[in-house]
């Protein structure tokens, strides 16, 4: 009976819970540091990114001829900036970069403004309907746009808006991605408490979208903003039907006319055009990347 007595007994989990969050409280504070083969992968997904702009600025640098001969080159040549003042003067790239940046930037900030107000709608408002309508909007997503193509175009041709900025703008103000891409972040992201708290303070509809509603959507209004501005700085099919390259052309209209010459077509001309329409893209994510990030990252955190 003694030895049953001592006999030591096995420590219960109520006691070993103690010494877990002690250890997980001791190593919280660690900064933990990659391993060389963590670094020596980024490095590899970096040159793997970056090799076709880097293989664009080396066709950019040779003549038609070398680009489409075997081996193709790897090294930069010595026609560059030929390459670059003859693919400028050919089409009117100045324009071209003038009317990409308005349409985008229009594009951009209408989809990010309408998307927040229907997500919210549909996120914290409740009307009838709104399940069918949600619904809705995310069954256009599945309707090729080329099904709408000659509908557009005859609404277009009868405003007499052929070959204006405005046939490209005003058909993607909004878009059903948007709506509810942000109807998904503002259903977990938004306490419907944080709403009720403002209305009960005074505050009127519009109040509490601008002191409210986008403050928390910020971070998925910038993520959606910049998907929306590459898409739309892009974009090739409708705005080459609704424009023209002698008119009111896009980069990637005036693109379509560029290299053109006796039954054949440059590509060193095509691909100098393609590098200097990528560098805008390259420049604003150079200096809003780190405001993007940190929008992003503002988001990620919860108390």
């Amino acid at each position: 009976m003694a030895r049953t007595l001592d006999t030591p007994r096995p420590a219960s989990p109520a006691a070993e819970r103690p010494v877990s969050g002690r250890r997980f409280r001791q190593t919280a504070g660690r900064q933990h540091h990659a391993g060389p083969l963590t670094y020596v992968l980024l490095v590899l997904a970096a040159a793997v990114s970056l090799f076709p702009l880097y293989w664009n600025v080396v066709a950019a640098s040779h003549t038609g001829e070398r680009v489409v001969a075997a081996p193709a080159p790897l090294l930069p040549g010595s026609r560059l900036f030929d390459n670059l003042t003859f693919a400028w003067n050919q089409v009117d790239m100045g324009e071209a970069l003038v009317n990409t940046t308005i349409v985008a930037s229009l594009v951009a900030v209408s989809t990010v403004l309408f998307s927040t107000l229907a997500g919210f709608a549909f996120a914290k408002l409740p009307f009838r309907g709104r399940t069918m309508l949600l619904s809705l909007v995310v069954a256009t997503m599945t309707i090729p746009p080329q099904l709408s193509v000659i509908p557009l175009y005859q609404i277009v041709t009868d405003l007499g808006w052929v070959d204006q900025l405005q046939s490209v703008v005003l058909p993607s103000l909004v878009a059903a991605f948007g709506v509810f891409f942000m109807r998904q972040f503002l259903v977990e992201a938004l306490p419907v408490e944080l709403v009720e708290a403002a209305r009960m303070d005074g505050a009127h509809s519009l109040r509490v979208i601008w002191h409210v509603v986008f403050p928390v959507a910020r971070p998925a209004m910038a993520v959606l903003g910049m998907l929306v501005f590459v898409q739309s700085w892009n974009d090739f099919f409708w705005p080459f039907i609704a424009l023209t390259p002698d008119g009111n052309p896009t980069l990637q209209v005036a693109l379509a006319g560029l290299g053109a010459g006796n039954h054949s077509v440059d590509h060193a001309i095509v691909l100098t055009g393609a590098l200097i329409s990528t560098v805008p893209l390259l420049l604003v994510f150079a200096f809003l990347g780190k405001h993007i990030v940190g929008g992003i990252t503002a988001g990620a955190v919860k108390s």
